[in-house]
């Protein structure tokens, strides 16, 4: 199982997520998100992200002049589309900046079943997206709420690996092992406060999914 870990906006956080094992780590360039990073603060948050680490930069609906100048200033690997973006509009503007680009697709336990979150699932998977999110829907925020997601709305035979976000921690990220999951995507669920991480609760985050990692429990060092 990978592991995303979100939201990235202090320095000592990123060491951590990094030391502790953590696949990616991602940065939110969506000014209205309490996590929300600037060029600046980006590109010294990137620095400190060691080879082998995916660095996955969060956009909501960003313009695609935004988007280059984006790309031209931080070194991030994969685009994570979080607003109402088209699976051609994604296409797009990943083609403009070369990047390989996942999209979370908010799904509405009121509205969805699995077989309609398949089918959104395979207009993205044509359009080239490498991996799709799976997140909670609220109908006042985009993400990062820490809504739960209804995990009976994950669709077997995905077209797409699927990473799992939405009310993940430490006490429930175990049980998706039992889910037809590629990863898991969390932010809220390891934070002391918003944008800000808990060690504490990124180890026990860590334990929790990579058990074989972990069985002499040897990973001490970082808290």
């Amino acid at each position: 199982m990978h592991v995303k870990f979100c939201g990235f906006t202090q320095l000592s956080d990123i060491q951590t997520a990094a030391k502790l094992g953590a696949d990616a780590v991602g940065l939110v360039f969506y000014p209205p998100s309490p996590r929300a990073v600037t060029l600046e603060q980006a590109q010294a948050l990137s620095a400190a992200v060691p080879a082998f680490v995916s660095v996955v930069a969060l956009v909501v609906n960003m313009p695609k002049d935004e988007l280059v100048k984006l790309a031209e200033t931080v070194p991030f690997d994969i685009i994570q589309f979080h607003g109402d973006e088209t699976p051609e509009q994604c296409r797009q503007l990943a083609a403009v900046v070369n990047k390989r680009w996942i999209k979370a697709l908010r799904i509405n336990a009121e509205a969805d079943t699995p077989e309609s979150v398949r089918a959104q699932i395979a207009q993205f998977a044509d359009s080239g997206a490498s991996s799709i999110l799976l997140d909670a829907y609220h109908p006042a925020a985009y993400g990062g709420t820490g809504q739960r997601f209804d995990w009976s709305l994950v669709p077997k035979d995905s077209a797409l690996p699927i990473v799992l976000a939405g009310g993940l921690d430490a006490k429930n990220v175990a049980a998706t092992s039992d889910l037809p999951i590629y990863g898991v995507d969390v932010s809220g669920g390891i934070e002391v406060d918003k944008g800000k991480k808990d060690p504490a609760k990124m180890r026990a985050f860590m334990k929790a999914v990579k058990r074989d990692r972990w069985q002499n429990d040897t990973v001490t060092d970082v808290i």
